[in-house]
């Protein structure tokens, strides 16, 4: 069997095309993106699909490696293949393969150096409230249920304190695993529409945990139990303990991720460039490496 691709870093055959994916999945049926040893994931059966298309053994590279339970309707993914399917050929041959919690939304070929992970400049991730005193019976797997009132309005104020460059480490749990914990939110969302709350966090990147860990925070601020000022004095002290909860992963999806030349963007290839993000923000070294 053929090999078209390896781990970042590794030898590519030469004549291999480079190949994006834009996929949607249903995380409740995984165990996160990341191939693992006895567990089902994403990756593992997105590439198991593409070696009975192409005959070829592949490496599929994610922008974002979802933990598990955690959704996307806009994670990107590419792959080098010397077969010689046209993508739109690739996209139909795979989604009629992939199981139905998995969908190619878009497949094209991109410039050799084009990396979904690494050439990532940020990410776009929606948390989805049901406010009710009735659980939510068909999306219950998509959105976290809260039956308690919440204050909208001091969320959105406690959020503000979260924008721009800060060190995140009071919202990772793995702090010490990171390069650096400092990264850059670029916007907070908070939306209500009838008995749904849509929490929409932009950023140049985001740690292990990093997003349920703020909505988590955020909801104790809606409830009550913490003033809006207390995510600045949160933020500052590094503290993961003094952070609201880590909010539960199933309410929580990976929406879109993009490029400086919004190469992953739905819509791409029309030829539309909106150049819309900015460059990450590489932060202080903190901590091991990752």
């Amino acid at each position: 069997m053929a090999l078209a691709a390896r781990e970042p870093g590794g030898p590519v055959d030469a004549t291999a095309r480079n190949v994006k994916l834009v996929l949607a999945y249903d995380g409740s049926d995984f165990a996160g993106w990341q191939r693992q040893v006895n567990a089902r994931t994403v990756q593992a059966v997105l590439e198991e699909a593409i070696t009975r298309v192409t005959g070829e053994r592949v490496t599929v590279i994610g922008a974002g490696r979802t933990d598990a339970g955690v959704h996307a309707c806009g994670q990107v993914a590419n792959f080098h293949t010397t077969s010689q399917l046209s993508a739109d050929d690739l996209q139909r041959a795979l989604n009629a393969l992939l199981p139905a919690s998995v969908a190619v939304l878009q497949a094209e070929e991109v410039p050799a150096e084009f990396h979904a992970r690494f050439g990532a400049v940020g990410k776009h991730y929606r948390y989805t409230l049901h406010l009710g005193p009735v659980r939510p019976v068909f999306d219950r797997e998509r959105m976290l249920h809260v039956r308690a009132h919440l204050n909208l309005t001091a969320m959105r104020r406690a959020a503000r304190a979260l924008l721009g460059e800060h060190d995140f480490a009071a919202f990772t749990t793995h702090a010490d695993e990171a390069k650096s914990t400092v990264r850059r939110i670029e916007d907070i969302r908070i939306r209500r529409n009838r008995s749904r709350v849509l929490v929409d966090i932009t950023g140049s990147g985001f740690l292990y945990g990093m997003v349920r860990a703020i909505v988590g925070t955020l909801l104790e601020v809606g409830r009550g139990k913490l003033p809006p000022a207390a995510l600045a004095d949160i933020l500052a002290s590094c503290d993961r303990r003094r952070a609201g909860p880590t909010a539960p992963a199933h309410g929580l999806c990976l929406v879109s991720v993009r490029y400086a030349d919004d190469l992953a963007e739905p819509g791409a290839r029309s030829g539309r460039r909106e150049r819309r993000a900015g460059p990450s923000a590489r932060g202080r070294r903190k901590g091991r490496g990752k």
